[in-house]
């Protein structure tokens, strides 16, 4: 091991098993912190629209803005955390996003609001992008390090339904201002914490990997391609004028930003690191993944609400068995599938159980009941989440080097973004297609509106059935001669 590897490797594991652990909660809750923001403004939407008098199209602001800044910045702040050390970033992230969702909950302003959450989305990106780097150093043992990713991987997939019920409640019992207030203590606490458990790291230092042409490419592809999806796509249609034009712009940035890496002595992101078959794959995989799922959270939650009449608060009990399930499974059990089969087999094995969930949600009639139509709906999401997501997040750090820990980790939440925004945005819009068509034919409204629904539902499970074909094949075990015979070489074999 070189002086480098050396000093990104130094971790709590030294002080032994339970600061370790510790470590990994505190992570696990600035994540938590993060994923919660995203859906718990969901809820609270409808409240800050008639307290600061946005227009209909005004309002989503308060959500892109800060999926603007968090999709654009990710990559980059996983590798500012190998350059800079990722605790650094970290906690930088954390005060950056606690401060911001102050002064969100302090916004008297439309203006004060939008800007508040940019920044927010800001830290989110910094706060996020180096955890699951991290991770892997602190446990550098197969079976803990499965263990430990699935504690993140619930925290990470689960998050956002917690977030459903935790948004009801607040904007219920007080107001909308308290989705934001309740981060200051969370976000001061995990700091003072991952400042006392999480040992610094010095990172790489500017000197190496110092590339700002780079940042700047990747960083304006990725913020103008997540901006076109969710405002222009999804408001005027893929295939608009201006549509087009600012996705041009972003294949125009993309391809500057690889003739760049490809050229740079000292590249933001080494292509390199795109040789590892199982970080591709794994890559690929989470994009579609996250298509399926994130947009179906969204638009199931409008079948609950539009078709059966449920509340803000009724939504997120009514999301809470997938949490429950999804807990379960990545806590107690995820980490034993991992050591007993790889993790190849238990990520194909979820994304079905997925697919076959998403496919019985097409069957949800107007006039549903939630135990027949819905729960066995979310219960399978839960089992497929519970099962894959681990044996996922795990995969895609099992070639990565140390000192490119950070970009890996950044890279898994820029494919989980992106790939969120574009299915959010696809299936929204073809819902919103099919149900605009069946009211000009006269179909009831409520039937519509809930064909509308179906046709998501159905093509959600065909873009996560287009996940299970690459980790069937792309994900597919090199064949190499077994020099042992013990669980944990069969199983990293078998990966």
């Amino acid at each position: 091991m070189d002086a480098t590897t050396e000093t990104l490797a130094t971790t709590p594991a030294a002080q032994g098993g339970r600061s370790r652990w510790l470590a990994l909660y505190t992570l696990c809750a600035g994540m938590l912190m993060i994923v919660l923001d995203v859906t718990v403004v969901n809820v609270a939407l409808p409240a800050i629209q008639d307290d600061l008098g946005f227009t209909s199209s005004s309002l989503a602001w308060v959500v892109n803005g800060y999926l603007i800044a968090f999709g654009g910045l990710l990559l980059l702040a996983g590798r500012l955390g190998d350059l800079l050390g990722r605790r650094n970033v970290f906690v930088g992230g954390l005060t950056v996003f606690t401060i911001a969702s102050v002064l969100c909950g302090l916004s008297q302003s439309q203006e004060v609001l939008v800007i508040a959450r940019f920044v927010q989305g800001v830290g989110g990106a910094l706060t996020s992008a180096v955890i699951l780097g991290m991770i892997v150093t602190l446990f550098p043992e197969p079976r803990e390090q499965a263990k430990a990713i699935g504690v993140y991987a619930f925290v990470a997939s689960a998050g956002g339904s917690i977030g459903l019920l935790a948004g009801g409640v607040l904007t219920q019992a007080i107001n909308w201002h308290w989705i934001f207030f309740v981060n200051l203590p969370i976000g001061a606490l995990t700091a003072v914490l991952a400042i006392r458990l999480i040992e610094k790291d010095k990172g790489l230092g500017m000197g190496r990997g110092t590339d700002v042409p780079g940042a700047v490419l990747i960083t304006a592809a990725l913020m103008v391609g997540v901006f076109t999806i969710v405002k222009p796509a999804a408001e005027l249609g893929w295939t608009a004028p201006r549509t087009l034009v600012l996705g041009l712009v972003t294949v125009v940035l993309l391809a500057g930003f690889i003739v760049r890496e490809a050229t740079a002595a000292n590249p933001l992101v080494p292509l390199r690191i795109f040789r590892s078959r199982k970080l591709t794959g794994a890559n690929l995989i989470q994009a579609l993944a996250a298509s399926g799922m994130f947009g179906i959270f969204f638009l199931g939650s409008l079948y609950l609400q539009r078709v059966l009449g449920y509340d803000a608060l009724e939504i997120g009990l009514a999301f809470l068995p997938t949490t429950v399930v999804m807990g379960l499974l990545s806590v107690r059990y995820s980490d034993k599938l991992v050591m007993r089969f790889g993790p190849r087999r238990p990520l194909i094995a979820g994304l079905v159980l997925i697919v076959v969930g998403l496919a019985l949600f097409t069957q949800a009639p107007v006039g549903g009941n939630y135990i027949v139509h819905v729960l066995p709906v979310l219960v399978l999401l839960g089992l497929g989440a519970g099962i894959c997501f681990p044996a996922l997040m795990g995969l895609s750090m099992a070639d990565v080097k140390p000192e490119d820990a950070g970009l890996a980790s950044g890279l898994i939440g820029t494919t989980a973004q992106v790939g969120a925004a574009l299915g959010l945005a696809v299936l929204a819009t073809l819902a919103a297609t099919r149900t605009a068509g069946l009211d000009a034919a006269g179909k009831a409204p409520l039937q519509a509106l809930t064909s509308g629904y179906h046709l998501s539902f159905a093509i959600a499970a065909a873009i996560v059935t287009a996940a299970v074909v690459i980790a069937c094949t792309l994900m597919r075990p090199a064949k190499q001669p077994i020099e042992t015979t013990t669980e944990e070489d069969l199983a990293l074999e078998a990966a």
